[in-house]
């Protein structure tokens, strides 16, 4: 079982032209911004964050599990999983956008990039709370709703409807939390991790009640043919044990990369406040 597990490959040609020419362009990006501005490299741990997302959304829609979601609901639970909460922070992490404002001409951000990135749109776009409700909304709606069990019975809304919708409200969701670049909100250190824990009662929600379960919510697995593995129940326990379990151990990385920066600020603050008190006592002591 499980050789015929890790050795089934799902090879998509839409798939492999698209990571291909996300990792083309960023790299793309890297090398014009770097001789624009020679006496800045580009970080390398930017790039290795963006390049390994990009591969494991290949290896997600590509590998076993890729080959297996319209067989197994954990299978297609892991790819939900991997796109939601690694790839899409890693993508971010990545700072595409900031590569791609380093790369462009003056003329080009002045006129098109800046604009894009200050207008209303973004700013509704991007919004912490409309972010926080749209990802909430998505999981919840999707996972407790006939939409999943359309799209695993429907091959094209399953690729190009539910997995790039996925994706982009957690693009959009991580977007002003970890810093993908710059955002119409300065979000503070400490709300970024409120967001984040909070984010754990709809995710661990959605995996408690499909493990807790007592029938099969999606009949398209109940007539799926199963070379192998547990039948439609467990199968569908066995994800929202993923869900649940999984989901908290990626919160905890998140919540605590976002909580790492937010002691670097208060740091940073109490310098300061420091700074001030040294300076006022310099001041007062100076002669009158």
């Amino acid at each position: 079982m499980l050789v015929q597990l890790l050795t089934a490959w799902a090879p998509d040609p839409v798939v492999l032209t698209g990571i291909g020419l996300l990792a083309a362009g960023y790299l793309l990006a890297v090398r014009v911004g770097d001789g624009r501005h020679p006496g800045h490299p580009w970080p390398r741990g930017r790039t290795v964050a963006f390049l390994t997302g990009v591969a494991l959304l290949g290896l997600a829609l590509m590998g076993p599990t890729g080959a297996f979601d319209d067989t197994f609901f954990w299978a297609h639970m892991t790819q939900h999983l991997v796109a939601m909460m690694v790839v899409a922070p890693l993508l971010l992490l990545g700072s595409p956008i900031v590569a791609l404002l380093r790369a462009s001409s003056p003329g080009l951000r002045r006129r098109w990039l800046v604009p894009l990135l200050r207008s209303g749109f973004a700013r509704r776009a991007t919004h912490p709370v409309t972010t926080w409700v749209l990802f909430a909304g998505t999981l919840l709606g999707t996972h407790f709703s006939p939409f999943y069990d359309y799209a695993t019975s429907h091959p094209l809304v399953h690729r190009f409807v539910e997995h790039p919708l996925y994706l982009t409200v957690a693009l959009l969701y991580y977007y002003p939390l970890l810093g993908g670049g710059p955002t119409p909100h300065r979000v503070a250190p400490a709300l970024k991790v409120a967001s984040l824990v909070t984010m754990m009662a709809p995710e661990t929600m959605t995996g408690f009640f499909l493990y807790s379960a007592t029938h099969v919510f999606y009949p398209t697995y109940l007539a799926a043919d199963r070379p192998f593995g547990p039948g439609p129940l467990q199968d569908q326990q066995l994800g929202g044990a993923l869900m649940w379990a999984g989901g908290m151990i990626l919160d905890a990385a998140w919540i605590a990369l976002a909580a790492r920066e937010w002691l670097r600020a208060e740091e940073r603050a109490a310098r300061r406040s420091d700074a001030q008190i040294r300076a006022a006592a310099a001041a007062a002591t100076g002669p009158s």
